[in-house]
């Protein structure tokens, strides 16, 4: 039985599947041109879930690649969580009633942290995430343009507070370095809130989902997302969901 969830995420920029260097818009390495093909590829590995992220739309604030997420949803037989560029209940409305399991509410927690809250009360926690991306432990909203000076822990509790029940916490410091993961930072948000709270960032090896996975048993983390390890070859998607289930 899987401990953890696994989350093998694609990152969508003009409209090929990329991973950024520390959220560095201008440090990008393409390694699909079809986003759509990526998450066929991660479904028939064994994936129960599909991590997936804007860029554009995070950056410009409006859905740019909905189409793929929404194909992906229906088509693939997996539940997607999609991030980045969602700022109105349209836009979360538009990927809920097309399939999407879940939507992650990033840069507007911070800027509208009622009108997020109001997203959770109306289609319910299970279904809207709060996602906290932190520079030095502050919140960054914009696609990681802007730092708030909100930090991770002070933002967690007000929306744990409000009914938030799972978190995707990135540490732009170790984001697509293949360094580790800041497993400490997220257990302490684990511990602040009391919410579930989803791994991003870092991962490089086994050893490192084993290390989130043993974290999970006295935390409430509850997955991790893996990105550019999986693209760089150092493990493969199945390789990981069997390290998980050993656990």
């Amino acid at each position: 039985m899987t401990v953890i969830e696994l989350y093998p995420a694609i990152d969508m920029r003009g409209g090929k599947c990329v991973r950024l260097f520390k959220g560095d818009y201008n440090q990008e390495t393409i390694y699909a041109d079809s986003p759509f093909e990526m998450a066929k590829s991660f479904a028939s590995q064994g994936a129960k879930w599909i991590h997936m992220v804007d860029l554009d739309g995070a950056k410009d604030g409006k859905r740019i690649h909905d189409k793929d997420v929404i194909r992906a949803a229906t088509e693939l037989g997996v539940n997607v969580q999609i991030g980045g560029g969602i700022r109105t209940e349209a836009d979360v409305k538009h990927y809920l009633e097309n399939g999407v399991t879940r939507v992650i509410i990033g840069s507007l927690a911070i800027q509208q942290p009622e009108l997020a809250v109001s997203f959770i009360e109306k289609f319910g926690a299970e279904r809207i995430v709060i996602g906290l991306d932190a520079k030095d432990g502050m919140v960054a909203t914009h696609g990681w343009l802007e730092t708030s000076t909100k930090s991770a822990i002070e933002v967690g509790q007000y929306f744990a507070n409000h009914g938030a029940k799972t978190f995707v916490f990135t540490d732009i410091a170790t984001d697509g370095t293949l360094t580790g993961p800041n497993i400490k930072a997220n257990e302490l948000l684990a511990e602040a809130t009391g919410a579930e709270v989803i791994v991003s960032g870092g991962i490089s090896s086994l050893a490192d989902v084993k290390n989130v996975a043993k974290a999970a048993k006295q935390s409430s983390i509850g997955g991790v997302i893996i990105g550019k390890a999986i693209y760089e070859n150092r493990f493969t998607l199945p390789e990981a969901l069997k390290e998980v289930s050993s656990c």
